[in-house]
């Protein structure tokens, strides 16, 4: 069932920018390991990408809520576009260096979040209440598949051809991203007016306003229990995955071909969870389709940090990237559903900024339990997502009826 032209605008926007992320997963490092051998500089990519995230992600949901949405994921896009491109071109004539490409990156990821931030936003001002959990969930599908199936091996296959063919293949990728984003509807349903918040210039406005939208957050018992147990699931997420290659080596005892192979059959259990979250969720709500999927990310960690069998460690991966998907449809659409559209740009922010918080402590805690026990990271992340599990079934009960929207706040998290 067509889910209107709006969507269908933005979800093929959506699908040109997660083929070029994808394309970037691979040939960016492959491109940094071309121009040095230090490894120290090729890992640098990476903790850039995410300090530069991490640093704009406030600012960024001020500017989501002040400008129009539409036009600013256009335009984030085609910016994109173009700083990619005239990269490629450098490449091309010789003039690139590994500080242009990480003046690139800080550069992408800046304009990134300025998108994904945008694009989430816009989703409920383009289909209807009833229909986000499919929205997100074939958008979700559509980033899976471009960023795990078809994006790295086309990007490995481009780069062999030439560095810079990769390069301007992404550029143009999210270019045509963001002139389809022009075509996207101007009048929207129930959206906020761009500048209705009359935005003063000066910095300690900005940060005013940030800070509303992070208030707003921890005032508000259902969205801010979402943020908290995302930044704890971060932690979870990346005990393991930090130092997954390493256990995949050391207790698995598989190579980089078989590694490959049990990372493109957890991406299918994404794929899955993608068409079953709206099922779940019609049938037995979010609370408890969010404690069921945080529950089935403990156990398959848990058994993981057990296992020594690559095909068993495959179907437990699978397992947890299903749970992970499930859970992300369910906390968008919730967040979706109950932050006022002239806030959701700061509150995406505020529980952006959460989650890689999260990430990053749960990146150091997996290196530091490794140098202990190689399986020690994957199983205490089991036990975070058990915890999660738990404190979502308390945490998402029916919202207290002096609440504004109760019966709203009860039909969403029953």
């Amino acid at each position: 069932m067509s889910l209107g032209r709006g969507f269908s605008v933005l979800w093929s926007a959506n699908a040109a920018s997660n083929l070029a992320d994808g394309l970037a997963f691979v040939s960016m490092p492959l491109l940094a390991a071309s121009l040095t051998d230090d490894p120290r500089w090729v890992a640098g990519l990476a903790t850039v990408y995410a300090l530069v995230r991490l640093l704009v992600a406030l600012p960024i949901g001020v500017w989501v809520d002040r400008a129009d949405r539409p036009t600013l994921l256009a335009f984030a896009n085609i910016l994109r576009g173009c700083t990619v491109l005239a990269f490629a071109l450098c490449l091309q004539f010789g003039a690139g260096s590994l500080l242009l490409l990480y003046i690139v990156f800080a550069l992408i990821g800046t304009l990134e979040s300025a998108a994904d931030n945008a694009s989430m936003s816009l989703v409920p001002a383009l289909v209807r209440d009833r229909d986000l959990d499919r929205a997100n969930g074939r958008i979700s599908a559509t980033q899976i598949i471009a960023d795990e199936f078809a994006g790295p091996p086309l990007g490995g296959l481009l780069f062999a051809l030439a560095a810079a063919v990769p390069i301007f293949a992404m550029g143009g990728l999210w270019t045509a991203a963001g002139f389809l984003a022009l075509a996207l509807p101007r009048r929207l349903k129930g959206a906020a007016i761009a500048g209705v918040t009359e935005p003063k210039s000066g910095r300690a406005t900005l940060w005013a306003e940030a800070a509303a939208g992070a208030r707003w957050l921890g005032g508000n018992r259902v969205v801010g229990a979402l943020a908290l147990i995302g930044a704890l699931a971060s932690v979870g997420y990346m005990l393991p995955f930090s130092i997954l290659v390493l256990f995949a080596q050391q207790q698995l005892d598989v190579d980089s071909a078989g590694y490959g192979v049990i990372l493109a059959a957890s991406a299918l259990g994404g794929l899955a969870g993608s068409f079953a979250a709206p099922r779940i969720r019609s049938k037995i709500g979010y609370r408890w389709t969010i404690a069921a999927s945080l529950l089935t990310g403990a156990v398959s960690l848990l058994a993981l940090s057990a296992t020594d069998n690559g095909v068993v460690a495959a179907l437990l991966l699978a397992a947890y990237i299903l749970h992970a998907v499930i859970w992300g449809i369910c906390a968008t659409s919730l967040r979706q559903r109950l932050v006022p559209d002239e806030l959701r740009g700061r509150v995406n922010a505020a529980s952006r900024v959460l989650a890689l918080l999260g990430l990053a402590l749960g990146s150091a805690l997996g290196g530091v339990l490794a140098v202990v026990h190689i399986a020690l990271p994957v199983l205490a992340g089991g036990l975070v997502f058990l915890v999660c599990a738990v404190a979502a079934v308390f945490l998402f009960r029916p919202t207290d009826p002096r609440n504004r929207k109760p019966t709203r706040a009860r039909a969403v998290t029953r």
